[in-house]
């Protein structure tokens, strides 16, 4: 996995040629396509925020597909991820989840049964309801598909991909009392908490943006801290020194591994210096591990940092739509 000589040149061009970075730092261009479709939405947010009329707070709506390949080879934990990763992503807007609706495609054989299963642990651990959905019943033996979608709400200021700024410092909250999931690059500190645990973490989201210390944020997700990180330059056009020395990081996980990894609970804020130091107990007062591991540039750079070196990715925030595809901001 490793894959580097040691050195952060090799270690950047090692991140620079990864499938999972390469797919988030170029996300942008697989999004163009939805743009039309999406009319003046903005694309990019973890969750698109609804206000309907008459409606206050603003409605937040997200919706999760796991790979084919995932479910066939672990349905339960698919069946579980299908919901957290949905209330993650709402919690990353500085929201509160409300209900799930699940999608399944299966032939209904006793292989369906552990995504029920997974599913139910899920919705029992975070607190959120499955309120329904639709299933498609299979030939025998076809591949099993499924997807959720999540509704929620914001109950103050929104946290959003769109307003990090120049100055603003990068802080990583990840929960470290966990293990990674099999030889995935999934390190989960879910299926092991109490409930309690899982959902008072969340609930420091919608808390960090009442209290105006953090105004952007997202979910590290698939491409880990590197390629959310990129995202979220990419969308509010900005770059980042990612400071490795100070980022918070499971023992004995090679750099690596850890920079590319899934995390069950992870964040990336963009905090003004006068909050840091609050922004930081509140994390760590609940069992969360927060660092600042890094500051959010001008440049249109993303650089590894360590020590007195620096070491820059292939990667620029600023890519141009294609043929046909007004200007706006998009992302994942």
């Amino acid at each position: 996995m490793e894959g580097h000589d040691g050195s952060l040149a090799s270690l950047a061009e090692a991140i620079g040629r990864h499938p999972a970075f390469l797919e988030k730092a170029t996300i942008q261009r697989a999004y163009l396509p939805a743009q039309p479709v999406c009319g003046e939405a903005r694309l990019g947010d973890d969750a698109a925020s609804l206000r309907l009329q008459g409606e206050d707070p603003p409605l937040l709506f997200a919706s999760e597909g796991m790979l084919e390949s995932f479910v066939a080879r672990d349905p339960w934990f698919a069946g579980y991820s299908a919901v957290m990763v949905n209330v993650s992503d709402i919690a990353a807007m500085g929201g509160v989840p409300t209900a799930l609706t699940i999608t399944l495609w299966t032939d209904h054989s006793e292989r369906s049964q552990p995504i029920w299963e997974g599913l139910r642990a899920a919705s029992r651990a975070y607190g959120v309801p499955i309120v329904g959905g639709h299933t498609t019943r299979t030939a025998p033996g076809a591949p099993q598909h499924l997807a959720a979608s999540i509704l929620g709400f914001a109950p103050g200021p929104q946290l959003t991909s769109f307003a990090a700024r120049p100055g603003d410092l990068l802080l990583c909250a990840v929960d470290l009392r966990g293990d990674y999931r099999l030889d995935q690059p999934f390190f989960d500190a879910s299926t092991g908490q109490t409930p309690a645990a899982l959902q008072s973490g969340l609930r420091l989201l919608p808390e960090v943006a009442r209290r105006g210390h953090a105004h952007a944020a997202k979910d590290i997700s698939n491409g880990g801290i590197v390629g959310t990180l990129a995202m979220l330059c990419a969308t509010s056009k900005v770059g980042a020194d990612l400071h490795l020395d100070h980022l918070p990081q499971p023992a004995a996980v090679p750099l690596l591994r850890w920079l590319l990894t899934f995390p069950s609970y992870g964040f990336l804020l963009a905090v003004a210096p006068l909050h840091e130091a609050a922004t930081l107990s509140l994390f760590q007062g609940h069992g969360i591990a927060c660092a600042t591991a890094g500051v959010f540039t001008d440049k249109p750079l993303l650089r590894l940092v360590s020590g007195h070196e620096t070491a820059p990715l292939p990667f620029s925030p600023a890519i141009e739509p294609g043929p046909g595809i007004p200007d706006r901001s998009v992302g994942s």
